[in-house]
């Protein structure tokens, strides 16, 4: 299995202590931790973004342009894009940039995003929400594989012979669909033979199991080899201690305190009490054994590939941080052996693509020559 920190950068106050971090301090937080995630050996770190509630993750590309020149291995990726808001030839951009910097780091993962409120922030109706990030996704897709696109839709208006600029690092990045709910997120990742990152936090294991399901069996509909069919999980926030009643001493009056004031239609866990997250919710929150069990019980269902975890951000940085080490020192080794994945390994066709480090051949355009692109595997999608 490969791992992901995923931070969408809350702002909350500890409802415990009553302390809360200022804006410019939990973004140095958040490239910190970052940098730590791959001197731990982490796979990839990845930024949210949010444009209602409390949260200050509304700039993803600005935070993951910082992190990608602060650091020399780790994957990056978005948790996630909500593309359903955005226009695809500013997302085409703005990675693409983040992909140069970060030479050919960048996987973006997209989504419709699970927040209500942010539709009329940008003039748009939730009612069309599955439909424009289809859209746009088409849309994206052709401006990162081709020059000189012709291109119309119902809710932008249409493009005429555009190249944008700069071009990826080395083709086209890696596109995983978050899905969180529905099975439209599912369906859309399993058309264009692409992975599925499914949000695993907030409705019991069996109904995101369904979503999975689904997306391997459109996905194999659909002509694509299931080899490829890699599959992302999302937890709830990861605190770890020596024993899972310590653990749940320490981090369970914050978390009940925080579930208890969260009320956000159709985004409520239904998990409130620390025991209930901790016998049958997402939240990883135990022992180091503990901690590993439940991945391990979840990859028995899902046979998920990467598993995500984030911090939790109200505590102390400092117990952050000891967190993460302690997940990278005493979780990962014995999960990465019991769950081993071909995700972006030799079998992969994304796996080397950061190593194309200075490889390839540019015309005057900036665009990368085709004989200079990653080679993918017969019968993968392009």
């Amino acid at each position: 299995m490969k791992f992901q920190v995923l931070d969408i950068i809350p702002y909350l106050t500890n409802p415990v202590t009553g302390r809360i971090v200022s804006p410019s301090d939990r973004f140095a937080q958040t490239i910190q931790v970052a940098r730590r995630a791959e001197e731990l050996g982490f796979d990839a770190y990845s930024v949210g973004e949010r444009h209602a509630g409390r949260f200050l993750s509304s700039a993803p590309t600005v935070l993951l342009g910082a992190i990608a020149a602060t650091t020399s291995r780790i994957r990056l990726q978005s948790g996630v894009t909500v593309l359903s808001l955005l226009d695809p030839i500013r997302v085409a951009e703005d990675y693409a940039t983040i992909d140069q910097i970060s030479r050919g780091r960048l996987e973006l993962t997209i989504g419709k995003g699970n927040e209500a409120k942010h539709f009329p922030l940008f003039g748009l109706h939730v009612e069309d929400q599955w439909e424009l990030v289809a859209e746009k996704y088409e849309l994206l897709h052709r401006l990162w594989r081709e020059t000189g696109v012709t291109w119309s839709g119902e809710f932008r208006p249409p493009v005429n012979d555009i190249t944008t600029l700069p071009r990826p690092y080395a083709g086209a990045p890696r596109v995983w669909h978050g899905s969180a709910t529905t099975l439209a997120s599912a369906a859309l990742a399993a058309k264009w033979g692409d992975p599925l990152f499914t949000a695993n936090a907030i409705q019991p294991r069996q109904n995101y199991s369904v979503l999975i399901e689904h997306y391997r069996d459109e996905y194999a509909r659909h002509g694509h080899d299931l080899r490829f069919a890699y599959v992302g999980s999302g937890s709830g926030s990861t605190f770890i201690a020596d024993t899972t009643q310590q653990a749940k001493e320490q981090y369970g009056p914050v978390y009940e305190a925080i579930v208890a004031a969260t009320h956000v239609p159709g985004n409520n866990t239904p998990f409130r009490d620390i025991d209930h997250a901790v016998a049958e919710g997402p939240a990883l929150v135990g022992s180091p054994q503990q901690v590993i069990d439940k991945i391990l019980s979840y990859h028995q269902l899902f046979r998920h590939d990467l598993q995500s975890i984030s911090l939790p951000t109200t505590v102390p940085f400092e117990q952050q941080l000891e967190i993460l080490e302690r997940f990278a020192t005493e979780v990962i080794p014995t999960v990465r052996r019991e769950a081993p994945t071909t995700l972006w390994g030799e079998d992969d066709p994304y796996g080397a693509r950061p190593a194309f480090a200075g490889a390839q051949v540019t015309d005057a355009a900036g665009a990368v020559s085709a004989t200079s692109r990653p080679r993918l595997h017969a019968g993968t999608p392009a």
